[in-house]
C-alpha cells in the first residue's frame, strides 16, 4: 500500500522543526529514520497530513564521552554505534543490541532517537536504556527537560514526551561490569520474541550490583529490579538465576500474537534471561 497524501517538512534546525510542531499540532509528526512510522503510514495504520524530517539537523547528531557520561544524538543510527570505537570499549552492550536490530539497510538508516521515542515495545533500545538507566532529553517551545527511560513508557506508543516536544539525545553513565544482550526472533529482521538486557558488577566470586530489562514482553519493555536484586550477593549459580527467572516472571505481561501463545513467550523470555545473565557473569 502506499500512504495518505501528506506535506513533506525538512527543516534546517531545531526551532525550526518545533515551530512546525507548534504550527500544525495533531497533524504533524516528525520522522527519524522512518522504519517506525512509514510503514504504519503505508498500511494506513497512522495519516500524518504533514511529516516534519529531522535528517538535516545536525545538533541531533553526534556522539560524545565526557568522562564516563556517554551522550548519542537522537539522529545516531544504528550503524554508527557499531562503527563507534569508543562505544564498543566503554559500553559494548550497545554495540551487541545494534547488531541484533533487523538488517544492515535498516541499520544504516534507523536512529537511537526514533527508536526509543515512539514507545514501541518490540523496539530494542527502549528496554537497553533502562537497563543502562539512560536519561532522555526532549525539548519542546517551553525549553528542554530530562526524563528518566524508566519513567518514559507509559503504555504500547503511549511515553512522557508530549506531541510538541523533539527528543534531541539520550545520555548515560558508561557501564560498568559484564554486558550482555539476548534476543530470541523467529527470522532476520523481526521483532525480538522475547529479548534481555543485562548488566552485572562483580566483586570476586560474588555479584554486587545488576541491571536487568525485558523486551516485548509487555506493553511497555520492562526494568525488572525484583529479577536483579535476586542476584546481588549471590555467585549468579543455577538456584540464583531461577530466582531471578521467577522475578522477572511476575514483571512481564505477554500476550498470543504471530510470535507464539503466552505459555511459549514465557518460557522464551526465561531462556533469554538465563542465556544474559550466564554471558554477563563470565564479562564481569
Amino acid at each position: 500500500m502506499i500512504p495518505a497524501a501528506f506535506e513533506y517538512h525538512r527543516p534546517g534546525d531545531l526551532p525550526a522543526a518545533l515551530a512546525l510542531l507548534q504550527q500544525h499540532g495533531d497533524e504533524a509528526r516528525v520522522i527519524a529514520g522512518g522504519h517506525s512510522l512509514i510503514p504504519m503510514m503505508k498500511l494506513r495504520m497512522a495519516e500524518v497530513p504533514h511529516l516534519i524530517d529531522l535528517q538535516a539537523i545536525d545538533a541531533l547528531r553526534g556522539i560524545t564521552m565526557d568522562g564516563s557520561r556517554i551522550t548519542l544524538g537522537a539522529m545516531v543510527t544504528q550503524a554508527e554505534i557499531i562503527a563507534h570505537a569508543g562505544l564498543t570499549t566503554h559500553a559494548p552492550i550497545l554495540r551487541e543490541a545494534a547488531l541484533q536490530i533487523a538488517d544492515p539497510q535498516v541499520r544504516a538508516m534507523g536512529t537511537v532517537g526514533g527508536n526509543v521515542a515512539n514507545g514501541d515495545p518490540g523496539n530494542d533500545m527502549p528496554g537497553l536504556m533502562q537497563c543502562l538507566n539512560a536519561t532522555f532529553h526532549v525539548t519542546g517551545p517551553e525549553g528542554s527537560r530530562t526524563i528518566p527511560a524508566r519513567e518514559f513508557y507509559e503504555s504500547a506508543y503511549l511515553t512522557a514526551r508530549e506531541d510538541d516536544e523533539i527528543l534531541t539525545a539520550v545520555s548515560f553513565d558508561a557501564p560498568t561490569g559484564g554486558q550482555a544482550y539476548e534476543k530470541q526472533k523467529r527470522k532476520i529482521g523481526d521483532y525480538a520474541t522475547a529479548a534481555a538486557a543485562v548488566i552485572l558488577t562483580r566483586s570476586g566470586d560474588h555479584c554486587t550490583a545488576a541491571s536487568i530489562a525485558m523486551t516485548n514482553l509487555s506493553d511497555t519493555p520492562i526494568w525488572a529490579e525484583a529479577a536483579g536484586n535476586a542476584l546481588i550477593g549471590t555467585a549468579c549459580g543455577e538456584d540464583a538465576v531461577i530466582a531471578a527467572i521467577t522475578a522477572m516472571q511476575t514483571a512481564i505481561d505477554p500476550s498470543e500474537d504471530n510470535r507464539g501463545p503466552v505459555e511459549f513467550k514465557r518460557h522464551a523470555a526465561g531462556i533469554i534471561l538465563a542465556r544474559a545473565i550466564a554471558r554477563a557473569w563470565s564479562r564481569a
